[in-house]
Formats: C-alpha cells, structure tokens, sequence
C-alpha cells in the first residue's frame, strides 16, 4: 500500500534571542532552540502513526505543522503527493488540500468558543468550504455530525459549557469531520478527560476510522493508549525521532534506551486487560 502521508526531513527552529538592541547592549547571543530536528516518518491510507514521547520532545510542534498551522524551517510534508507548504499553489489548491486534514485539540474546553450555540461551531467548516446550498442542508449536516460523534441533533442549540468533558470532546471531532477530510492529527485527544471517559472517545474515534477510511496522526505520551490504537509507533526525544516500528514490535522488543524508559514509567502497557474494545 502506498504512503498517503509523508514527512521528509521535517525541521522546525525557534528563535529563542532576546530583542536586537538587549542583545547589543549585553553582548548576548542569539538563542535557537531546534523543536524538530529532521524528523522523517511515513503514514499508509487509513492506518494510524502515533508519535510518543516526553513533553517538550517535539510532538506537538510537528502536529501543527502537520495541518499547517506552523511552517516548517526545513523539510516538507506531503499528503498524497501534494506539499502543503508548497508557496507555489494558487489559493485555490491550499485550499482543498486544506480541506482534507483536521485536527483534534487536547482541550475540549479551550477549543471550542464559549460564546457560540454547537450548531453555529459545527456550520462554521461547512460555510468555509462551501460544503453545503442552503440553510436546510446545512442543518442537515449539523444533525448528522452530531449523531455520528453519539451526540443528539437536539444538542445544537446548546453551548459548550452545558456539556462534559467527554462530551465537549465529542463536538471536537464532530467539529474535525465537518470538512469532510482524510487526514486527521489528534493532539492528546484524552488527556484532558477522566480515564471513565477516555475509553469512549478511543473507540469513537477507532469506528469512524473503520466506517470512513480515516487516517490518523496520533500524539500522545501514553504507551498503554497507542498499543491499541496505532499500527506504528515513532518515538520522539529532544525534537528527533530515536525509534520506529509497527507497535507490537516496539512494545515487546523496544531498542532504545529512551523507549525502554517510556515503557517501564507505564506499568499499564503490559497489562493484557483490554482498554477499549
């Protein structure tokens, strides 16, 4: 099967520097700090790479360049051929490569706006990309969303803040397949929710992988997750990828030191109890 995703040589460099003239009158120099140092992974049709590691090891600086909300310093990421960061595409080819990738943000609670009814969050994508003729077919759309995520059509005249946790996570990923994509970065998806919770979103987000033929960049820095959820696993430390295998593989014979650390600090991921179905 072919690569449906790729990321080529992928770097990204922050200017750490005080301001030019504190720099002149102190004599310091400037600071760089190389968040992802030429990362290269690939990702097939349909299957799910998950990226691990420690916080600051890069993970979430190459998920936001991955649905082009960063730019890279150096390297590409290609999605089906096509280089998102291409500066040569007209606005109109940004856009429908755009179209096809999402992400899921770690908070439900800061991604969504607070002021906004769900129906109105959710109509947004499809008014962006003129997905929908008509304000019939664009509550249609809303309706569907919310009973593909198990949400009920009635819950669009609500507001975030009368939902849970878990719930507020489920309009994030009605909010993410509103556009219709193929690509999805899931950004600790359920981190921020009680373990009760966490189980019901992964499976949600492992059906509509089956039902739409998803493909999935899963960050995370629990082990005992992706070895249910990935079919591969990269393992990030300090901005470079030090390990990468399919997950079972990784999981009962990891190489590095660094992976056999991550694995030990999670006693759950030995554990042969499922986790989600």
């Amino acid at each position: 099967m072919s690569d449906f995703i790729r990321v080529e040589q992928l770097s990204r460099r922050f200017d750490l520097s005080e301001p030019w003239l504190v720099r002149m009158i102190y004599r310091k120099p400037r600071r760089f700090l190389d968040a992802v140092d030429n990362v290269s992974f690939a990702i097939e049709r349909g299957k799910t790479y998950a990226l691990v590691g420690e916080s600051g090891s890069g993970k979430s600086t190459i998920a936001r360049i991955a649905v082009g909300l960063l730019g890279p310093s150096s390297g590409r990421i290609l999605i089906d051929g096509h280089n998102l960061h291409d500066r040569g595409l007209s606005e109109a080819e940004h856009r429908r490569i755009r179209q096809r990738l999402q992400m899921v943000f770690q908070s439900p609670y800061a991604s969504l706006n607070p002021r906004w009814r769900v129906g109105n969050i959710l109509a947004e994508p499809l008014r962006t990309f003129s997905l929908v003729d008509g304000r019939q077919a664009e509550q249609k759309r809303v309706n569907e969303l919310l009973e593909q995520v198990g949400l009920s059509a009635s819950d669009a005249r609500r507001f975030p803040h009368e939902f849970s946790g878990g719930q507020r996570q489920r309009i994030s990923i009605a909010r993410a397949l509103a556009s219709r994509p193929d690509f999805i970065v899931c950004d600790e998806p359920t981190s921020a929710l009680d373990v009760s919770v966490q189980a019901q979103v992964l499976n949600l987000l492992k059906e509509l992988q089956r039902d739409l033929g998803l493909t999935y960049l899963f960050i995370t820095h629990d082990l005992a997750v992706v070895r249910v959820m990935a079919h591969t696993i990269g393992v990030l430390k300090s901005g470079q990828l030090v390990e990468e295998q399919d997950t079972a593989t990784l999981i009962e014979s990891p190489k590095s030191d660094y992976t056999k650390m991550l694995i030990r600090s999670a006693p759950r991921i030995r554990d042969d109890r499922p986790i989600i179905n």
